[in-house]
């Protein structure tokens, strides 16, 4: 069995969830998540959609942060990839601006409605102290 990527236009229910992640104005955005969803965000696992949002302000709050999508992929099995760029500064430091590549693997429990079962997140600032 071959499992192929597609390149695809990104959901706009993607676009939601990045601008509630830049925001931190989760309902629209978060949607798609349930108590039953996993984020797996380099080593943390979060389960749960309000740890998941407690998570992200947790790490978020500090920065003004603006995630691009930069390509989007559809998968076999209900996989969507997608490859993008954040660019973060700590608010008491808006001048040092770091860009950081991100890569979101999102499994689906349900295509149609938009169910995510489980979020894989990776990124990699070059410089992690200048937003840490």
């Amino acid at each position: 069995m071959t499992n192929t990527a597609h390149a695809t236009t990104t959901p706009a229910w993607v676009l939601k969830f990045m601008d509630a992640i830049d925001t931190l104005d989760f309902d629209e955005g978060f949607a798609p998540l349930t108590e039953d969803t996993d984020m797996f965000f380099g080593t943390a696992h979060v389960h749960g959609v309000e740890a998941i949002k407690e998570f992200f302000v947790k790490i978020d709050e500090p920065l003004d942060i603006s995630h691009e999508v930069l390509e989007c992929w559809t998968a076999d099995g209900g996989v969507l990839l997608l490859r993008g760029e954040a660019t973060m500064a700590k608010k008491t430091a808006p001048d040092h601006v770091v860009r950081a590549p991100f890569m979101h693997i999102f499994r689906l429990a349900d295509e149609e409605l938009v169910r995510v079962r489980e979020l894989r997140i990776t990124a990699w600032p070059l410089e992690t102290d200048a937003v840490m």
